[in-house]
């Protein structure tokens, strides 16, 4: 139980997969740094972590805007002397803004999709790519890990039932940005990686969840869970991914799809 042992987890969310990575994290002995725009979701996950006598602290911020981007990261910096891994999870739906089939999608609806789950991202691996650039390596010779989340419905879509194009673009150049990262920094010893993540019972997949089509299309598209996902499914692999049993992993996006990849299932309206 000490796979991050002495390290500083940066964690960007604070419900779903976010909070089962940071107590996971925290249960593997790091110290986990939580930012989030809702404080109370915040200092409720903090509060539990250090109830089970874990180390934790939070900030809220709107990671859309550079300013609390980077002074979020700093934060943490600040409270725990140095970031060794980041979980960044920070994302969500753009149906609200009028995400959908790009035929349909308004200007604005594309921006403020790519600002939550592109810009945000982007913004905290600037700020935390400084951060581990300037400090000096662990004893295993590593100034950090970055896991980015990226989705499987940019690998593998089903326009029947997610028809998000911004969404899935915003989830597409995240892996993109996290490999070149990977390219430009291994040298330096950080290493930059990505998560998708299939289907996953988190709040923002809550309106899936009640859909009788959906609900019936992910128990054959995931057939390993026979259904949705849990967030401690990706909260393990993001674990992996930060600790140093992955110190010679990166450049790399681990699809956690309970087999969505690997299964044919045809959508049933």
């Amino acid at each position: 139980m000490d796979r991050l042992r002495d390290r500083v987890c940066l964690i960007t969310g604070s419900t779903g997969i976010a909070a089962a990575a940071a107590v996971r994290c925290a249960t593997e002995g790091a110290s986990v740094f939580v930012v989030s725009r809702t404080r109370d979701h915040a200092r409720d996950l903090v509060d539990r972590i250090t109830a089970n006598g874990g180390t934790a602290a939070w900030a809220a911020a709107d990671l859309r805007v550079e300013t609390e981007a980077n002074a979020a990261v700093g934060a943490a910096l600040e409270h725990f002397g140095r970031i060794d891994g980041v979980f960044s999870v920070a994302g969500g739906s753009g149906r609200a803004f009028g995400d959908g089939p790009i035929h349909e999608l308004t200007m604005d609806g594309w921006d403020r999709t790519l600002e939550l789950n592109l810009r945000s991202q982007a913004l905290v691996a600037r700020a935390a790519s400084r951060i581990m650039l300037a400090q000096q390596p662990t004893t295993a010779g590593s100034r950090g890990s970055i896991v980015l989340v990226s989705s499987v419905l940019a690998l593998r879509p089903v326009p029947e039932l997610f028809a998000t194009h911004a969404y899935a673009a915003a989830k597409g150049a995240i892996v993109s940005l996290a490999t070149t990262m990977a390219a430009a920094y291994a040298t330096a010893g950080i290493r930059v990686n990505t998560i998708a993540p299939g289907l996953t019972a988190t709040p923002m997949a809550a309106r899936a969840a009640t859909e009788p089509a959906t609900t019936a299309f992910v128990r054959r598209k995931q057939p390993l869970v026979a259904g949705f996902l849990a967030a401690e499914d990706i909260a393990g692999a993001a674990l992996f991914l930060l600790s140093d049993e992955a110190r010679a992993i990166t450049g790399q996006c681990l699809v956690v799809d309970g087999g969505w990849s690997v299964s044919a299932a045809p959508v049933v309206l």
